[in-house]
């Protein structure tokens, strides 16, 4: 399946600058595109390391954003006036992002990956842009496809996307979902495990994974009817409550489950090594950060831990 992305970066996304071009290139340049500008120098260690990776990071936001470099060592006058105009580039690597001909953010010294993607986002978003080369908007898609149960086409396009970024975590975790939704709980388990080290404990990964949790704990669950009956009949019976919670969610009634392991919890805390509390968690981290019944289930779980 191939995507409709934006087109392909194009080549003059990464260029060089000196005090004679910094005017026209980085400042008049970026009333319509954001400029992020690397200040290093060959002898600079951590610049070696940093270049390329936002070489990368700019390479993949596909035109979204420019990468001007400046050596210090060749443009010293450039970098005594730019500290003249509050700038001032104490160390080296530091980098800088402008928009509109002012600057928007930066930072100095090297750091690891996932704050210089979260940078590159942040000065594309000052201009209204999209970082992610277009991959943001298929995410969204997939995911319009897998709430209108067409889980088959979320599956093949959050694959596609992974052709294009490998470490997509939303991606990831969508494709999970997914293979969930079809029922294929081997296939979720697989691409789980196949995920990149690198964002193995992401958050949509982790959500992808309690959720995969619950999918095979429903496929064991018993029916509703009789485990309820059993639980209101012995109400100090643990485990029939617990069993009960478990088919509440399995059919679908999530806030009633989150209900049943707070009361379990309250009447037992320890009960089977803390499984109600352990069996909610579970349930809060499958659900939207702000989904109202985690929101809730957090706070009164919160209480009770308090008292």
């Amino acid at each position: 399946m191939e995507l409709n992305l934006t087109p392909a970066a194009p080549d003059n996304l990464i260029f060089d600058v000196t005090e004679a071009t910094f005017m026209a290139e980085v400042v008049e340049a970026s009333m319509e595109t954001p400029i992020i500008v690397d200040f290093w120098a060959p002898w600079c260690g951590p610049c070696k390391t940093l270049g390329p990776m936002l070489e990368d990071a700019v390479t993949r936001a596909k035109g979204a954003v420019k990468m001007a470099k400046i050596d210090v060592d060749q443009e010293q006058r450039l970098a005594q006036m730019l500290a003249q105009q509050g700038l001032p580039i104490q160390s080296i690597p530091t980098v800088v992002g402008f928009y509109q001909g002012r600057p928007v953010d930066m930072f100095q010294g090297a750091v690891p990956a996932s704050e210089l993607e979260a940078f590159v986002k942040k000065v594309v978003d000052a201009a209204g842009g999209d970082a992610s080369g277009g991959l943001d908007d298929a995410v969204a898609a997939a995911e319009e496809m897998l709430a209108e149960g067409a889980a088959s086409d979320a599956a093949q396009t959050f694959a596609a996307i992974l052709e294009e970024e490998p470490n997509h975590a939303a991606a990831y975790g969508g494709l999970v979902r997914s293979y969930i939704a079809l029922d294929d709980l081997s296939g979720a388990e697989a691409t789980l495990n196949g995920a990149p080290a690198e964002i193995s404990a992401a958050p949509e990964l982790e959500a992808a994974h309690a959720q995969l949790e619950l999918a095979k704990q429903a496929a064991n669950a018993g029916p509703v009817a009789e485990l309820q009956a059993a639980s209101e009949a012995a109400p100090d019976n643990h485990q029939a409550r617990y069993d009960y919670a478990n088919a509440l969610q399995a059919s679908g009634d999530v806030e009633e489950a989150v209900n049943q392991l707070l009361e379990l919890f309250r009447r037992d805390r320890e009960w089977n090594d803390g499984a109600a509390k352990t069996q909610l968690f579970t349930l809060f981290d499958a659900l939207p950060p702000q989904d109202p019944i985690a929101l809730s289930g957090r706070r009164r779980l919160g209480s009770m831990i308090l008292i």
